[in-house]
């Protein structure tokens, strides 16, 4: 596990194949408790290619001084990482 949110990854390996690849991170907070956004593919073995960008939102607590992770939510697609966006934008007062 990582000690540190630089070292926090989605990147996940398995029999040789990069199976869930990171193509991007963006760390919301540090501390304690670490939110880290990502921006991934999963690999399709079928198609032996991968899949469309897919997005991860994960929550991790400092312990023993390794990150674990205690929480997540995926946004599956654009359309619905769009509507996310278009309603935080409603919400909130953009400068």
């Amino acid at each position: 596990m990582a000690e540190t949110v630089d070292e926090l990854t989605v990147t996940y390996e398995d029999g040789g194949i990069e199976t869930v690849k990171e193509l991007n991170k963006k760390v919301l907070t540090k501390g304690a408790w670490a939110t880290v956004m990502y921006r991934y593919q999963d690999w399709n073995r079928a198609k032996e290619e991968y899949g469309p960008d897919k997005y991860t939102i994960r929550r991790y607590q400092k312990k023993n001084g390794e990150y674990k992770q205690k929480s997540k939510f995926n946004i599956s697609s654009k359309d619905q990482a769009k509507s996310i966006i278009a309603t935080l934008a409603d919400w909130i007062e953009l400068d």
